[in-house]
């Protein structure tokens, strides 16, 4: 499924097979989770992707080639791409292990072809070793929306009352990794959105509604991951001191002016950026101890459209996966 330019639905085409160059491996692709990172791009929200453009970078895969000097997998084996897929390892981010800020780094689904796709080669350095146990369906959603809720929650320290903004893909993972932390999740959705709050609720959040609304406590801590602007003073109001609102997501719509007060009592307004190699082993490691599991809706490659038109209204219970193998 090819994406030609902003605002343009992705269109069914065939490509010659990719072939991996030296480092990489090639992929048949079994599963691809859809991501609002995959949307920002259609929508133009973000907007330097190379063109044509295959999306796609939560992606499962059965290794069936390598190129020269890639010998990370063998051939047959599952791994995952997630969206980091090449940074340059000497510039000072790289060398102070924050390769998630490398100004050269190039992402999977952006500047390098991705998972929506039958085929896609990888850089073998960025690929992950993925946890048995989960079905490629369910596995797809711990590249990005588990990898990035993961660091974002890392961010948070030992919060123990943590309100979780936008209730989707990441937050449903992130709810049950802080639960298993003996953390208290408060869920915050939609207005009228009582389908959601009701699966907050089923995950182990001890409150549930409207983003508009304050929370019964003060937080310790919140992560928004709707990409709402406007959430941003309201998880700040309420936030006890001393506590974080981080924001999860690659693009935000305008953040509104606030009140001084709101920050201060050294409260910390700071965003999560991309993520690193160790962040994906770690969670990777995690995932199956707590145990994740996700709640997935499939589709078909060729309902690519389909799923992000859903992911735009709000319309899914978890995380949209495009079914390849």
């Amino acid at each position: 499924m090819i994406f030609s330019g902003a605002r343009s639905p992705l269109r069914e085409a065939g490509l010659p097979a990719p072939e991996p160059g030296p480092g990489q491996v090639r992929l048949n692709v079994q599963a691809c989770a859809v991501c609002r990172t995959d949307l920002h791009i259609v929508d133009g929200e973000l907007s330097e992707p190379k063109l044509p453009l295959v999306l796609g970078h939560q992606i499962v895969g059965l290794v069936n080639g390598v190129g020269e000097g890639a010998s990370r997998f063998s051939l047959g084996e599952r791994i995952g791409v997630p969206w980091l897929g090449w940074t340059d390892g000497t510039c000072r981010f790289c060398r102070s292990g924050r390769e998630n800020l490398c100004d050269r780094a190039r992402f999977t689904g952006y500047q390098i072809n991705g998972g929506f796709a039958e085929e896609t080669v990888a850089d073998e350095r960025y690929c992950l070793r993925i946890p048995e146990g989960y079905s490629d369906l369910q596995v797809a959603p711990l590249l990005c929306a588990g990898v990035i809720g993961y660091r974002a929650l890392a961010m948070t320290g030992d919060a123990e009352r943590l309100g979780l903004y936008g209730f989707g893909a990441s937050a449903h993972i992130v709810a049950q990794v802080a639960r298993w932390q003996a953390r208290r999740v408060f869920a915050f959705t939609r207005a009228g959105d009582e389908e959601g709050q009701r699966f907050a609720r089923s995950l182990g959040a001890e409150w549930a509604g409207s983003s508009t609304e304050r929370p019964p406590e003060e937080l310790d801590a919140a992560i928004i991951f709707a990409p709402v602007g406007e959430l941003v003073p309201a998880a700040l109001a309420a936030l006890a001191k001393g506590g974080v609102v981080v924001c999860a997501g690659i693009h935000m719509s305008e953040i509104p002016s606030f009140s001084y007060d709101l920050l201060w009592g050294e409260r910390v307004l700071r965003s999560v950026a991309n993520l690193t190699r160790k962040d994906g082993e770690e969670f990777m490691e995690l995932a199956p101890k707590v145990p994740v599991r996700t709640e997935i809706r499939e589709f078909q490659l060729e309902e690519a459209n389909e799923a992000l038109q859903h992911l735009r209204a709000g319309e899914l219970r978890g995380a949209a996966v495009l079914k390849l193998g």
